[in-house]
């Protein structure tokens, strides 16, 4: 059960107290309705805005309409009645939310503890009522990765003609992202799928000296914001003698230290 805060006043007009009083017999009524509908998963970035969109059938003439978040708790978020939008009701989203025209529901700016499911019932002029469900995600922008590139350092003291390396891609303090990775130059990705490891965040790469000029770029991204990162790995690979370690030799597997 939720609570309804409307802005109180001193003594209501008798059409607001009509209004609560089919508001609570709508929400009554849903309980005994069919399962709820439900509808698309809906993407947003921390401090923008997203529009939950409400559907209707075809021939579907809205005359009420619900929206409510179900989580962490219930809550009242917008309502039309009688021709008039009201979204001033005591939920975390008081101030930020906006019913248009259609009824969608837009939320702004949005933060990171809005994620969950809302509900909207609409109930038509011929008392026909459909419940319909979606799921919010807000997610954070990614931010600018990390790449990394640890080289297999042979036992030779010339430099080598080919370089095997590992390079490493990571985004700080963010979750729910994927990895991909692209040589640059190419049509394609021009990578093959055995040289990834751990869900695409390492790429295994061989290099010669035709590719001192090669890139690999480091493509973050989630489903609102993405960022890129570029390497050239040959200039880690290509080194002076003295200027490698002489005694200790990089993991093909993933880790970020090197094995003595």
């Amino acid at each position: 059960m939720f609570w309804i805060g409307v802005v109180e006043r001193a003594c209501w007009p008798l059409w607001r107290r009509m209004a609560t009083w089919c508001l609570w017999s709508l929400l009554l009524w849903e309980a005994l309705l069919p399962a709820a509908v439900h509808g698309a998963q809906v993407h947003g970035q921390v401090g923008g805005s997203v529009l939950l969109a409400a559907e209707c059938p075809p021939g579907f003439q809205v005359r009420e309409a619900i929206w409510r978040s179900l989580w962490p708790s219930e809550e009242l978020v917008a309502t039309f009645f009688r021709g008039a939008p009201e979204t001033l009701y005591h939920s975390r989203f008081l101030g930020r939310a906006q019913l248009h025209k259609n009824l969608s529901l837009a939320l702004q700016p949005l933060e990171s503890g809005d994620s969950g499911n809302f509900s909207v019932l609409l109930v038509d002029t011929g008392g026909r009522a459909r419940t319909q469900i979606l799921q919010l995600k807000v997610h954070d922008a990614v931010p600018r990765p990390v790449v990394q590139v640890f080289i297999a350092v042979s036992g030779d003291a010339q430099p080598p003609k080919t370089c095997q390396a590992l390079l490493s891609c990571w985004a700080p303090n963010i979750s729910d992202i994927t990895y991909s990775w692209r040589r640059e130059g190419t049509t394609d990705f021009g990578i093959e799928p055995s040289s990834f490891f751990t869900d695409g965040q390492v790429l295994k790469v061989s290099l010669g000296p035709g590719d001192k000029s090669v890139a690999y770029s480091c493509t973050v991204s989630n489903p609102v914001s993405r960022d890129v990162a570029t390497v050239t790995p040959w200039e880690s690979c290509h080194h002076e003698p003295q200027e490698r370690p002489p005694t200790k030799t990089w993991c093909w597997w993933w880790c970020p230290w090197p094995c003595s």
